[in-house]
């Protein structure tokens, strides 16, 4: 499947890549990334590997090779990711300890040095130890692998040390918790950049959900009802969240489920917990929040855009999500 998107706009990532590099949080990350350029049809995202040499010996003893130079200056609107590091197991190889120190103080010195306003600085756990050893988590929120986060507080004092989280952003540093979490993370980046369509197709793809952060449970509402890998169930919702506020019928989204519509409506209510009715009006709801909180639109247009027959409708839609009215919540955004 090739998903739509407007503009054909690379991102550059740049993955640093520390001796003794834990594998899986270099590729989940790159993999999330990979599949979106897939889908899209382009590179979204340019990713490059670097380090303080051209390779390293990685957490599980593989060696990387052909990394490119820590660069002199980063282009606009990049992301710098740093992922954690391990000792090496039993048997993997000698150390080198004062090489390896040698390594982390170079990278840290380049990040201290080439990191601007601008520029996404993502880590994922103990990568945050590089991030904070630079100096660049200093007044930010953050929070990274439960058992680092003695080393966070020390080498960040002046940070504001989170835990219990799967990842936080704070302006333009983000930060993860424990290996997988980075999944969680790159996921969130995605959304926000190429859209809740792609990340999505990234995460059905490799069969992981999708969570938000770990300071709220609740998925966002454009992924609720989304934790299944049944295919029909995905294509009915890929076409309501396409156009929430088309009047669909449940033999319209049969007919691009490729199902029947009794089928498809016991299917959609065992594979994401909710009627074909109860999800349209969920994701109505879902869009008029994001118009109430990011455009200036009043109550009424807001429903007419969201699919809502008049403003009456949509608060009494809204009052089953939400605890304040949609004024209130203009107020606090």
């Amino acid at each position: 499947m090739t998903l739509t998107q407007p503009a054909k706009i690379t991102t550059p990532v740049i993955v640093v890549m520390q001796p003794r590099v834990v594998l899986l949080e270099a590729a989940g990350l790159v993999e999330v990334l990979r599949r979106v350029n897939v889908d899209i049809g382009f590179a979204r995202y340019g990713v490059s590997h670097v380090g303080a040499g051209p390779q390293v010996v990685s957490s599980t003893g593989l060696t990387i090779t052909d990394l490119g130079p820590l660069p002199a200056a980063l282009p606009d609107a990049c992301w710098v990711v740093l992922c954690g590091s391990a000792d090496l197991p039993l048997g993997e190889g000698e150390r080198d300890i004062a090489q390896e120190a040698a390594c982390e103080a170079r990278i840290i010195a380049w990040l201290a040095r080439v990191i601007r306003p601008g520029i996404k600085l993502v880590s994922i756990c103990a990568g945050a130890l590089l991030a904070a050893r630079a100096g660049l988590l200093d007044g930010y929120a953050c929070t990274t692998h439960h058992a680092c986060m003695a080393n966070l507080t020390r080498h960040a004092p002046r940070a504001r040390v989170l835990e219990n989280r799967l990842f936080v952003e704070d302006g333009d540093r983000l930060t993860s918790a424990g290996m997988t979490a980075g999944i969680d993370l790159t996921l969130h980046l995605v959304a926000r950049s190429a859209g809740y369509t792609a990340a999505l197709a990234a995460a059905r793809y490799m069969v992981v959900y999708m969570r938000r952060a770990g300071h709220d449970p609740q998925v966002s509402p454009w992924l609720e009802g989304r934790n299944h890998i049944h295919p029909a169930v995905h294509r009915a919702q890929d076409a309501v969240m396409a156009n929430p506020a088309h009047d669909w019928s449940v033999g319209e989204l049969a007919r691009k489920a490729d199902a029947s519509p009794r089928h498809l409506s016991r299917l959609f209510s065992q594979q994401s917990g909710m009627s074909i009715a109860a999800y349209v009006s969920h994701i109505r709801v879902a869009l008029a929040h994001d118009l109430v909180t990011g455009t200036g639109l009043d109550l009424e247009s807001v429903a007419e855009r969201a699919g809502f027959a008049s403003g009456r409708q949509l608060r009494r839609a809204w009052s089953r999500h939400h605890e304040r009215p949609p004024a209130a919540l203009r107020r606090m955004a």
